[in-house]
């Protein structure tokens, strides 16, 4: 979840109060700008928010001011003005229209060395963050691997990123680690193992089964993929006994730094759709996305 979330408007304005402010010391206004962030965003208490100094602004009658938020080992810069009488305090976004914004958003994400399905060199790529545990991400799965697939799978490429949900998904880390263990070895078996545990998770969860026995089936199941695609047996054990989670940490890092709050997260040439929504909306981006590509538009008969 972000430290702040905001509205798609492009300009808010915080009342800072009275006009006796306007002589306070810098550290009232300080404490005014916290107590209103703090509030018009509804932050918990394990938020830290630390205000900058003033700078001058492009705008007359407005300096610019940094707020600094931070929880645990996450942090968050967000830029606002604030009027040189301190009555008033402007959040707004500022937009680079020189810049593709979806474009900017792709750049942050790491495809390199990731299992994909449909066209490799397509000029749309659909990026998945996904976790194994995750109900709305099965269907979304189902969504993907049906018709859409069928409809656009020679037209676009679909890579998963990792965003297991610890706090609630207890075996989704493990899942996601085995994962690659898998798609360092084979990209086939990478996704024989995605479409297995998003269309048999009870195998995994079963029926209030502790959750060691949880991570045993994972590591199960793992290993029959591994004897499916005739894998190294001994190269594959090694890696599930390992357990690095580093990659699957990065890529929560990464998929937080893109906007990720929830799975499942897809990224369709940038465009950011959240949860398990219709195909209809699915497939809608997906034209779109071919249309500012220059790509065939139409689908396929059925």
């Amino acid at each position: 979840m972000s430290l702040i979330k905001y509205s798609l408007a492009t300009l808010l304005l915080l009342g800072l109060g009275c006009s006796a402010q306007t002589t306070a010391l810098p550290n009232d206004v300080d404490r005014s700008i916290e107590r209103h962030i703090r509030a018009f965003y509804q932050l918990p208490e394990d938020v830290r928010v630390q205000i900058g100094p003033r700078k001058p602004s492009e705008f007359p009658n407005y300096d610019s001011v940094t707020v600094n938020l931070a929880a645990g080992d996450r942090k968050q810069e967000q830029y606002f003005l604030i009027s040189k009488d301190n009555k008033t305090l402007v959040r707004f976004a500022k937009m680079d229209l020189t810049k593709d914004p979806y474009a900017e958003v792709m750049s942050k994400i790491n495809l390199d060395h990731r299992p994909w399905r449909g066209n490799q060199d397509a000029k749309v790529v659909i990026v998945n963050y996904d976790d194994f545990e995750c109900p709305f991400c099965t269907r979304m799965h189902q969504t993907l691997f049906g018709d859409i697939f069928k409809s656009y799978g020679d037209r676009v490429k679909i890579v998963y990123k990792d965003f297991p949900l610890y706090g609630i998904h207890p075996w989704a880390s493990r899942a996601a680690i085995d994962s690659h263990c898998l798609a360092s070895m084979s990209n086939d078996a990478y996704w024989s193992f995605a479409d297995h545990i998003h269309a048999n998770p009870r195998e995994i969860s079963g029926d209030r089964r502790p959750l060691a026995e949880q991570l045993e089936a994972v590591d199960r199941l793992t290993r029959e993929q591994g004897r499916k695609f005739n894998l190294d047996p001994e190269k594959l054990n090694a890696c599930i006994s390992r357990q690095d989670d580093s990659a699957v940490r990065s890529s929560v890092q990464e998929g937080e730094g893109v906007g990720v709050e929830a799975t499942p997260t897809l990224f369709i040439n940038g465009q950011k759709i959240d949860g398990a929504v219709p195909a209809e909306q699915v497939r809608a981006t997906i034209e779109r996305a071919l249309r500012d590509a220059n790509q065939t538009v139409s689908s396929p008969a059925k």
